[in-house]
């Protein structure tokens, strides 16, 4: 099997575990990984989550309109950019931080549960090193 269509079936297979997780939180995995950019600095703008999570601009604004119908986000003006908006979390998102993480912890362990120490690390290694490889090549 290719590494393209491994990645593909290991990605569905996170996803599917993970939006299990979260759901009892009213949480969806799109969502889940805006709050993680948002949780590690917050107010940015969408074009920054467009690059850092490599989505569509149109993808994007649809979790960000849904993320702020729910109540997890509100959106000010940039205050350098008028043109652009800063995306901000609320009081309700802060406090999914410790849930959804611990979510994504449990998910985490179970799919490399099978793994040494060493193999966990070489392979977190290994994806990051591919990433870039892809990312390298798509601005090329």
């Amino acid at each position: 099997m290719s590494a393209g269509y491994l990645a593909n079936h290991m990605a569905r297979l996170f996803f599917n575990a993970l939006a299990e997780r979260i759901k009892p939180l009213g949480l969806a995995p799109a969502q889940f990984m805006t709050l993680l950019e948002l949780w590690a600095e917050d107010g940015l703008t969408q074009k920054d989550l467009v690059a850092r999570l490599d989505v569509e601009q149109a993808t994007m604004a649809n979790t960000l309109a849904r993320m702020e119908r729910d109540g997890l986000v509100v959106r000010r003006p940039h205050v350098r950019d008028k043109r652009a908006q800063s995306i901000w979390l609320t009081e309700h998102a802060r406090t999914l931080q410790g849930p959804a993480t611990e979510a994504a912890r449990s998910v985490n362990a179970l799919a490399l549960a099978e793994l040494s120490d060493a193999e966990r690390a070489q392979f977190l290694s290994s994806m990051n090193r591919t990433i870039a490889a892809l990312r390298k090549a798509a601005s090329a």
